[in-house]
């Protein structure tokens, strides 16, 4: 079966909460011209919401991310024959027979097993030793990253791999359910940037709240992107800090401030959970509930829908009665 854009593991995904968003921001917002996802994730959201919009705008700052819009969305040629065939060579691949690669040599017996990291590297590098597309690389880009999400050895983020025995198991090369859509335009700017420069009927927000990076968090798939095998440190096995956002700062109340003040929308949705109530400090949230209220207070009305919702969780997060909220503000200034 093809990957679909929600068969991912990420933290702080909507996938759950993808319908109640979907529903309230149709019920509550009357223009279905533009839908603008500035921090986009997995993007499930945007994907729920791309039936009701004619024209869908999507952000990030991650590679990985932007490779699974591309292969999702993006516009391109592709030879469906050919990527078939290539996905069904890789399946065909016996880890005894392939050499140690980058990979392995640096996740192999960490976040995956010796065997799958082999042809997790070889099939990059193979990618990259055809005569591709970029939208057919693109494809089978992200079917690699969803294929090792499938079976990594993780909680859902590579902060830290699971110190246990690996389960042999082979790597389940399938291919993302991909399209070609040309009411997508995807973008891969600062956020407080490209506000300024694109307008939509209505923006949605999601960033960070807390002290987790997300470029930490999935620092295996950026290293699988980008390829430019760096030297890596640490248990993790983390290369050098890139993508670093302010939303995971002290500064986070400001730059919020500063985003929601530039941006050319209708309405504006907001995104928020009540982790400030977490006595983990790497879960607590750096932008506080009023924090946010009187932000968007000064765009506009704003009406605040909740949900009782299941947080990400390591163990060290303690709190209860968790809640989803969404923020709809009608731009008034």
């Amino acid at each position: 079966m093809p990957y679909l854009i929600e068969n991912r593991r990420y933290i702080g995904n909507k996938t759950k909460l993808t319908q109640w968003i979907k529903q309230l921001i149709l019920l509550h917002t009357s223009s279905n011209d533009t839908f603008f996802d500035v921090f986009a994730g997995t993007g499930s959201v945007a994907n729920a919401l791309s039936s009701h919009f004619q024209c869908v705008l999507v952000n990030d700052l991650l590679h990985a991310n932007h490779v699974i819009y591309q292969a999702f969305w993006g516009v391109g040629e592709v030879d469906k024959t050919k990527i078939q065939h290539i996905a069904q060579t890789i399946q065909t691949w016996q880890p005894d027979d392939l050499p140690n690669n980058y990979f392995s040599d640096n996740f192999g017996d960490k976040f995956f097993s010796e065997a799958v990291a082999k042809q997790i590297g070889f099939a990059r590098e193979y990618l990259d030793s055809l005569n591709l597309t970029p939208k057919e690389h693109s494809i089978l880009l992200a079917s690699l990253i969803y294929s090792a999400d499938k079976i990594a050895n993780t909680v859902g983020h590579f902060d830290a791999y699971i110190k246990k025995d690996i389960a042999p198991k082979p790597l389940p090369f399938d291919l993302v359910n991909w399209s070609i859509q040309e009411k997508f335009q995807i973008f891969q700017k600062d956020a407080n940037q490209l506000v300024r420069q694109q307008s939509a009927d209505v923006v949605y927000l999601d960033p960070p709240y807390n002290s987790r990076q997300y470029s930490r968090f999935y620092h295996v798939y950026e290293t699988l992107v980008k390829w430019n095998k760096p030297m890596l440190s640490g248990v993790a096995m983390k290369p050098p800090a890139e993508n670093m956002s302010d939303y995971c700062r002290s500064t986070a109340p400001t730059v919020f401030a500063d985003l929601v003040a530039n941006i050319q929308a209708k309405y504006i949705v907001v995104s928020y959970n009540n982790t400030y109530f977490s006595k983990s400090n790497s879960s607590r949230n750096k932008i506080e509930l009023q924090q946010i209220v009187d932000t968007l207070n000064s765009r506009g009305q704003t009406q605040i829908f909740t949900q009782e919702h299941r947080a990400f969780n390591t163990g060290k997060t303690e709190f209860s009665n968790h809640q989803e909220l969404l923020f709809i503000t009608k731009v008034t200034d």
